[in-house]
């Protein structure tokens, strides 16, 4: 079995620096009123943009290897918090948004089928503990 690690330094208040296995540095913090600088992400954050990059990634695979050919590709995330402590996330939404021109409905369901039920890895950690829905849309043009 494969291990992964990560170093996490506090930096300031509540200013962190992770690095991880690539060797890549994120910084970490919050907002003033809790001893941050409000300078960076907050680390629950980092968890839907890890979701959107996961799902992200295999879909644009899986529809490159299609042959599907896109204009641009992003997501939309939209989480609900729980209100008490801790403030977990209860709910998330994902809407694909696709741009381009005859681009096959049936691929990207298949795309976002195989990702979120196969390949994401971050899709199957999270919705252990999280309600995770998803939707697409294709626009011929981005506004």
């Amino acid at each position: 079995m494969a291990t992964k690690t990560a170093i996490v330094k506090h930096i300031e208040g509540v200013t962190f620096l992770g690095k991880t296995d690539s060797n890549h540095w994120v910084t970490m913090d919050g907002p003033e009123q809790f001893g941050g600088s409000d300078a960076a992400i907050r680390p629950k954050e980092l968890i839907l943009i890890a979701l959107g990059g996961c799902t992200g990634s295999d879909v644009a695979v899986i529809l490159k290897k299609k042959k599907v050919k896109f204009d641009s590709f992003e997501m939309n995330i939209k989480a609900e918090v729980q209100e008490t402590h801790p403030q977990v996330f209860t709910k998330i939404h994902l809407e694909y948004v696709f741009y381009g021109k005859d681009i096959p409905k049936e691929a990207v369901e298949r795309a976002i089928e195989l990702s979120q039920k196969t390949y994401c890895s971050v899709t199957a950690m999270l919705q252990k503990s999280v309600e995770i829905t998803h939707s697409y849309r294709i626009e011929e043009e981005k506004k």
